[in-house]
C-alpha cells in the first residue's frame, strides 16, 4: 500500500485514525478544510472541500486507498429548508465527487465510514447484522444509506474496491455530542433516572474503530463487504453511567423511574428519538469482521468506559 488518504482528518475519528496509521508506518495524506487547522505535523495535509473538484484531484493523486470520514452529521434546521437535502448535498453528492476524483487518480480501494443509523435506531431482541434490511429512520441515516448505494454503483463502474463500515456511537474521553454531555453530567454528580437495567446497547470505542478501519484498508478479503462495528459486548444505560463514574472515582447517582411515563412524556414533547437513545436497545452483531478479517476489539465496552472516565477526570 503506497499512500492512504484520510478525509475529515481533523475530526474526532480522523485524528485518531491518522495517528494510528502513521504509528504503524503507513504513508498518510490528511484532507482538511482549513489550512490553519492542520493538526498533523508529521503528515502531508491537503486543503480540499468535497465540492472542490480541483482540491479533490490533488488530494487523491498518488493515493492507493481512501478512508472517507468527512460528512455532515448535524444541521441547524432553522437554517435550511430541507434537512434531508442538506445531508444529501454533503453525504451523497460529496461522496460521489470524491469517488470520481479517486477513479481519475487510479485509487484501488475506497473505505466508506457510514452509520448504524442505516439499519435503524433501535432493536427489539434481534441484533442488527450485515444481513439486516436497512431501515433508516432519520434524514441523516437516509443520506448515509443513499451514499452507500451511490458508492457501490460508482466504485463498480470505475473498478474500485469498496468497503463500508457502519459504527454506532463512538466513545472516547474527547468524544463530541451526546456522549460529551453525558460525561459532564456524570462528572458533576447529577442524579439521573437510570437506576434499573431496561435496555442493551452496543457501542464502539474510538481505538477499536480505528483499528478496524486500518484492517479494512489493507485486508484483501475486506473488498466488497459491509461491516458493522462494535466492541462485542452490550451495556445498559445504567452500566454506561456506572462504569464512567467508576473510572472517575465517583459514585453514580442513579434512581429508578417509570420508563413508560418517561416514554409517554417524550412522545408528547416530540423527543421520541432522545427516548430511544436513552432507554431503547440497539444491539449489533459485529462477528463478521472478526470472522473474515481476523479483527479483534482491543478492549471491551466496560474497559473502555472505565478508561474514558479516568482520562476525563484527569483532563478536567
Amino acid at each position: 500500500m503506497s499512500k492512504i488518504l484520510v478525509t475529515g482528518a481533523n475530526g474526532f475519528i480522523g485524528k485518531a485514525l491518522v495517528e494510528r496509521l502513521t504509528t504503524n508506518r503507513h504513508s498518510v495524506r490528511a484532507m482538511i478544510r482549513s489550512p490553519s487547522r492542520c493538526s498533523h505535523s508529521q503528515v502531508e495535509c491537503v486543503v480540499a472541500d468535497l465540492s472542490d473538484d480541483r482540491g479533490l484531484h490533488l488530494a487523491c493523486a498518488d493515493v492507493s486507498c481512501v478512508i472517507h470520514l468527512a460528512g455532515r452529521a448535524h444541521i441547524i434546521k432553522e437554517r435550511v429548508t430541507s434537512s434531508l437535502e442538506a445531508f444529501r448535498e454533503v453525504n451523497v453528492n460529496g461522496t460521489v465527487a470524491l469517488i470520481q476524483a479517486a477513479a481519475r487518480s487510479g485509487v484501488s480501494r475506497f473505505v466508506f465510514v457510514s452509520s448504524i443509523g442505516v439499519n435503524g435506531d433501535r432493536t427489539d431482541g434481534r441484533p442488527f447484522s450485515e444481513n439486516s434490511v436497512p431501515e433508516p429512520c432519520s434524514d441523516y441515516g437516509r443520506s448515509k444509506y443513499e451514499a452507500e448505494l451511490a458508492l457501490i454503483s460508482c466504485c463498480e463502474q470505475a473498478g474500485i474496491e469498496w468497503v463500508i463500515v457502519r459504527p454506532p456511537m463512538v466513545i472516547d474521553s474527547n468524544a463530541p455530542g451526546n456522549f460529551a454531555r453525558l460525561l459532564r453530567l456524570v462528572d458533576r454528580g447529577v442524579p439521573m433516572p437510570f437506576g434499573q437495567d431496561c435496555n442493551q446497547r452496543s457501542l464502539v470505542s474510538l481505538q477499536n474503530l480505528v483499528s478496524l478501519l486500518e484492517r479494512c484498508a489493507e485486508h484483501p478479503l475486506a473488498a466488497g463487504e459491509v461491516f458493522l462495528a462494535a466492541d462485542g459486548d452490550n451495556v445498559s444505560t445504567r452500566e454506561i453511567i456506572s462504569s464512567l463514574a467508576h473510572g472517575m472515582g465517583r459514585s453514580a447517582r442513579l434512581f429508578p423511574a417509570p420508563v413508560s411515563i418517561i416514554g409517554l412524556t417524550c412522545r408528547l414533547l416530540g423527543r421520541q428519538r432522545l427516548f430511544n437513545q436513552l432507554f431503547g436497545s440497539l444491539q449489533i452483531d459485529s462477528t463478521k469482521a472478526q470472522r473474515i478479517l481476523g479483527w479483534l476489539p482491543r478492549e471491551s465496552t466496560h474497559q473502555a468506559l472505565v478508561r474514558i472516565g479516568h482520562e476525563y477526570r484527569v483532563r478536567f
